[in-house]
């Protein structure tokens, strides 16, 4: 199997899903991985399960995200693997939502992802070598009713990732935008046992990531759709 061409990583919006699969991963690959969430003690018991570094960080605000980047690069060293993972939703008809809500629902999605491409691209750009992930969603490319806020978050992001693909790809930079178009496993969210592998393993899904990690920049892929075999598109 070919080597990941990387050995450091920061994922930022950890929780038990995704992101902590991905950390697993990488970690299994012999990556170092720092960790960073609003709240870190949720990330306690995958803290000590992978020895990673940690930081709480606001991702909507640019002087925490620089303020991550340079205490996550002084502890793991020049940071090849960033991995946006946070979200933010609020469901409700146009007409009933708070814009407050609906404000932070963008901050969160597409602001944010902005901070952290950008913190990270003026440091992997002088090396020209680097991976910047960010994970999407089924509202990435539909909308659907009574989720306004959360479409356009995600389609933001989306947008952000296919034009930073094509700024930063010709300079060494990989970008990877992955659409999760089906709902996750997960403690609140089992798999039917009348419909095997109807919802997307996040071990899986983790799987595809250094997949692409690990892809020859002569084919280069800059977004992915994952989604289980019964879900249709």
């Amino acid at each position: 199997m070919t080597q990941i061409p990387y050995s450091t990583a920061l994922i930022i919006g950890t929780g038990p899903g995704i992101s902590a699969s991905v950390a697993r991963a990488l970690v299994g690959a012999g990556v170092r991985v720092g960790l960073a969430a609003r709240n870190i003690s949720k990330l306690a018991a995958l803290t000590s399960e992978i020895r990673a570094e940690t930081m709480s960080a606001d991702a909507t605000d640019a002087e925490s995200v620089a303020a991550l980047f340079d205490t996550m690069e002084s502890k793991l060293g020049p940071l090849e693997i960033v991995l946006y993972n946070a979200a933010a939703r609020v469901p409700g008809a146009i007409p009933d939502l708070d814009p407050h809500e609906v404000e932070r629902v963008i901050a969160t999605s597409t602001y944010a992802a902005f901070l952290v491409v950008q913190q990270a691209a003026r440091r992997m750009l002088p090396r020209r070598k680097g991976a910047i992930l960010l994970t999407g969603a089924s509202a990435s490319v539909k909308g659907y009713p009574r989720s306004s806020a959360f479409a356009m978050g995600m389609f933001g992001r989306r947008g952000l990732a296919q034009s930073a693909a094509r700024e930063l790809s010709p300079q060494g930079i990989h970008v990877a935008h992955f659409v999760i178009d089906g709902g996750v496993r997960s403690e609140r969210l089992a798999d039917p046992s009348e419909r095997p592998d109807s919802t997307l393993d996040p071990d899986a899904i983790a799987q595809t990531y250094l997949d692409v990690l690990r892809q020859p920049r002569s084919a280069w892929s800059w977004e992915v759709e994952l989604r289980p075999w019964v879900e249709t598109f």
